[in-house]
């Protein structure tokens, strides 16, 4: 069973940046979709960006176009998550996911792995 491990949550000012990593271990996640969601408290998990297997094709939420970016090592096993000119509604809690369908998509239900989280406050 894959194991997924997100890092590089914090606290950060508004018009910060970050980049949160998610490492897997125990099995390969290189032929699978990699999703970002985050949680807010009070709030349903929502999506914010996928990335294909090659690393090529990305899709991002409305809120997070141009300011995030996804990619991924997969020599490495690990997806990343650049976040720029962070905003206070960036606040959560960030979860990578592994996806079961081969294009990945926007809904929770269609991932099957997920890391513990990484927190991310964006201070105003």
């Amino acid at each position: 069973q894959v194991q997924l491990v997100e890092s590089g949550g914090g606290l950060v000012q508004a018009g910060g940046s970050l980049r949160l990593s998610c490492a897997a271990s125990g099995g390969t996640i290189s032929t699978y979709p990699m999703g970002w969601f985050r949680q807010a408290p009070g709030n349903e998990r929502e999506f914010v960006a996928v990335v294909r297997w090659s690393g090529v094709t990305t899709y991002y939420a409305d809120s997070v176009k141009g300011r995030f970016t996804i990619s991924r090592d997969n020599a490495k096993n690990t997806v990343y998550l650049r976040m720029n000119s962070l905003k206070p509604e960036d606040t959560g809690v960030y979860y990578c996911a592994r996806g079961t369908t081969g294009w990945g998509t926007v809904n929770p239900g269609d991932y099957d792995c997920w890391g513990q989280g990484t927190q991310v406050t964006v201070s105003s």
